[in-house]
């Protein structure tokens, strides 16, 4: 059995690590794949996600990183029980930068959460350079994406964002909108794939490409720079998004140069 690993990453606080790293971990768990939800986040939002889940719901195993029960190492607490098939990592905020190698260890996929903002811009672009410096993550790997999080279409703060994503030369995986779907499913512990589908119709277009990126295994060789359609509006297409990634604000030319 394939136990994949996918972790869900960027110190900036408020990202929205802990809506996909749940909604993931459900929509695995309802697919009938064993999933565990591993919490590093000081404050336990996934944790606490799994304490309101439902007992008739699709059973998901959570590790507590901070967990710190009498007699018990931290290696047991964290282990990953047999037959488990995915393991969904949510990764915390302010985190240093020798720590990307502990979280990205054994990663089958990398997902960076970005919102709409010139500060998250900002720090993505910072974390993206850290992965490939520091962490040593090759993007002709396919092992990286970003997701843009919490956006409302036809702003001024959302056309900035689609053309920080149009530079990157790794995967735009999804663009998920902001909408109150996720308050209601954080509040039950549930995953939007567990609402009603007429309620979600439009966010499910946006979690299966989402997932079709996870679950792809080839290496690519290089992304075509292609403009990145408006997915927010335009629900109705199931075409894949265009590949591409980010120049750094602070470097002379593109990041690939200096690797």
């Amino acid at each position: 059995m394939i136990v994949r690993r996918i972790v869900i990453l960027n110190p900036k606080g408020g990202s929205g690590k802990t809506t996909i790293a749940t909604n993931l971990a459900a929509y695995y768990a309802n697919e009938g794949r064993l999933s565990a939800l591993m919490d590093y986040d000081s404050q336990g939002s996934s944790t606490r996600w799994l304490s309101k889940r439902p007992r008739s719901a699709a059973q998901i195993h959570g590790i507590d990183t901070g967990e710190n029960r009498a007699g018990l190492t931290r290696s047991f607490v964290m282990r990953v029980p047999p037959g488990i098939e995915r393991v969904i990592v949510d990764t915390p905020a302010a985190f240093q930068k020798h720590e990307l190698v502990e979280f990205t260890r054994n990663a089958d996929k990398i997902v960076i959460p970005v919102l709409a903002s010139d500060i998250d811009i900002h720090a993505a672009a910072r974390t993206i350079a850290d992965l490939l410096l520091v962490a040593k993550i090759s993007r002709h790997e396919n092992r990286l994406a970003v997701v843009a999080n919490r956006v409302k279409s036809n702003t001024i703060v959302f056309r900035s964002l689609m053309r920080f994503l149009e530079s990157l030369e790794i995967p735009v995986a999804a663009v998920l909108r902001d909408t109150q779907n996720y308050i209601r499913t954080a509040e039950r512990g549930l995953g939007l794939h567990e609402l009603p589908s007429a309620r979600v119709a439009k966010d499910l277009i946006q979690w299966k490409r989402l997932v079709d990126w996870l679950e792809r295994h080839e290496k690519v060789s290089q992304y075509p720079r292609t403009k990145i359609p408006d997915p927010v509006s335009d629900y109705s297409s199931s075409q894949s998004l265009p590949n591409a990634v980010v120049k750094l604000p602070w470097s002379e030319g593109p990041l690939e140069s200096s690797l």
